[in-house]
């Protein structure tokens, strides 16, 4: 499928990675040269140098046989009139990153219908709500749900004392009362998607899937389930920090932001004013012990730079804080701080990607015999977790599971029908309309019809 990727900064640069590595005609577009020249060294694209709300870069991208135009330059206004100028030129489906919070959902409403978009993407939102599920849910290094939250797949990682290591599946299954399926997991650089027998080890990354109720169950049961954060440190003023702390302290939570930038600081605090805003530089140890580091519940390092986000929260690692996050986005930086002992990190720019690619492989398989709807990455990349709606050209409807030829390395992790999840047993099957939650290790799946 063709792809315009219009500005090639940190995230178009990531979009149009995974874009490629999804096997897509990409072209990007910028009217920076040396960006240009650096996306073409580094990827098999067509580079345009220009203006990506001009007809003439537009056209000569190739705007008329397009599918999909994704629009991500820094100003919110240039994406908005990309766009619209793409859907005028003949460009299908057109998605804008729009980042202001000034716009709320009234005005991005207005302006979608508009513009005509597909689609507004806001990557500090996304990471601001990916960041506020994991501190609901500190035990978890990831948290992903499907099917408007009624199912969740969380990834846990064994530590030394775990009740887990040394226990087949099978045996977990019968020991411990809670409904849950253990679908995916990560030993060094290998990923597995599990059968009854295998057998878990300490360090273990394992991916859990079930109803909310259910893994908590499960935690608890095993002595691992840590209670929500109600103090919250973050370090950083930026967009994803005003947004993380919007939604903390319009749930009662207790949020302390630091932030270096005097100007910034009287900004947050006038949006902010349940929050605390410290004007000063969160990298010297001194100020985060004179503000009580060590009795938060969570830290969340927000910095511009990976390297500070990964050091502030190794030092927030010894404070003995339950749960710490930081955000990394760069995948060599992802590599080192897991090796350093961070497990939880996040990267708005992965976020994005995800949700580009579910939203591209749903466009690719308009025709086919069922609905990508959700689309995660899981264990480094090396995973995918996808969710299907089981149209009725799917060939098996109502065949028991136990009865597929399902191929290597893909598990059916879930069945919600008429909203209500089902934990896959061999004598369950797939009717017209399910939700069917798959997880493919190592492989790409655009249809649900390709798992047999």
């Amino acid at each position: 499928m063709r792809v315009i990727v219009v500005g090639l900064g940190k995230i178009g640069t990531t979009i149009v990675g995974s874009l490629v590595s999804e096997g897509h005609d990409v072209v990007a577009v910028d009217r920076d040269a040396k960006a240009v020249a650096e996306i073409t060294n580094e990827y098999d694209v067509m580079a345009v140098c220009g203006n990506g709300a001009d007809v003439e870069p537009l056209v000569e991208a190739g705007v008329a046989k397009t599918e999909l135009l994704i629009a991500v330059t820094e100003s919110d206004e240039m994406n908005m009139l990309s766009c619209f100028m793409a859907k005028k030129l003949g460009a299908r489906h057109t998605i804008a990153r729009i980042r202001n919070p000034e716009y709320n959902d009234q005005s991005l409403v207005f302006m979608k219908q508009q513009l005509e978009l597909s689609m507004a993407i806001n990557p500090e939102l996304l990471a601001a709500e990916e960041l506020f599920k994991l501190l609901k849910f500190p035990s978890a290094l990831k948290v992903e749900t499907f099917s408007r939250r009624s199912y969740e797949m969380v990834e846990v990682r064994l530590k030394p004392d775990s009740a887990l290591i040394g226990m087949s599946l099978k045996d977990i299954r019968q020991k411990y009362k809670a409904k849950f399926l253990v679908c995916v997991v990560q030993r060094g650089d290998d990923v597995f998607i599990p059968s009854g027998n295998f057998v878990l080890e300490n360090g273990d990354k394992i991916g859990i899937t079930s109803t909310p109720a259910e893994i908590h169950k499960l935690l608890r049961e095993l002595g691992v389930l840590q209670k929500q954060a109600r103090s919250v440190m973050i370090l950083g003023g930026g967009r994803t920090t005003y947004y993380l702390a919007q939604l903390l302290t319009n749930s009662g939570n207790g949020v302390k932001i630091i932030e270096s930038d005097r100007a910034l600081c009287r900004e947050l605090c006038d949006s902010l004013p349940k929050a605390v805003v410290i004007h000063g530089d969160g990298a010297h140890h001194d100020l985060l012990m004179e503000e009580g580091i060590s009795a938060q519940d969570a830290f969340v390092s927000l910095t511009e730079t990976d390297e500070s986000n990964i050091l502030l929260s190794i030092f927030a690692s010894n404070q003995d804080i339950p749960k710490v996050i930081a955000q990394v986005d760069r995948d060599e930086m992802s590599v080192l701080a897991e090796k350093l002992g961070l497990d939880c990190t996040i990267s708005p720019r992965k976020i994005i990607a995800d949700i580009l690619i579910r939203y591209a492989r749903a466009l690719e398989n308009s025709l086919g015999s069922s609905k990508v709807e959700t689309l995660y990455k899981l264990m480094d990349d090396k995973a995918e977790a996808l969710e299907f709606v089981a149209g009725s050209e799917v060939p098996f409807l109502g065949v028991c599971l136990k009865d597929l030829a399902v191929k290597p390395q893909i598990l059916i992790a879930g069945i919600i029908r008429d909203r209500k999840p089902i934990i896959p047993s061999g004598n369950d099957f797939i009717q017209e309309g399910d939700r069917v939650v798959v997880i493919a290790a190592n492989q790409r799946l655009q249809d649900l019809a390709e798992i047999v």
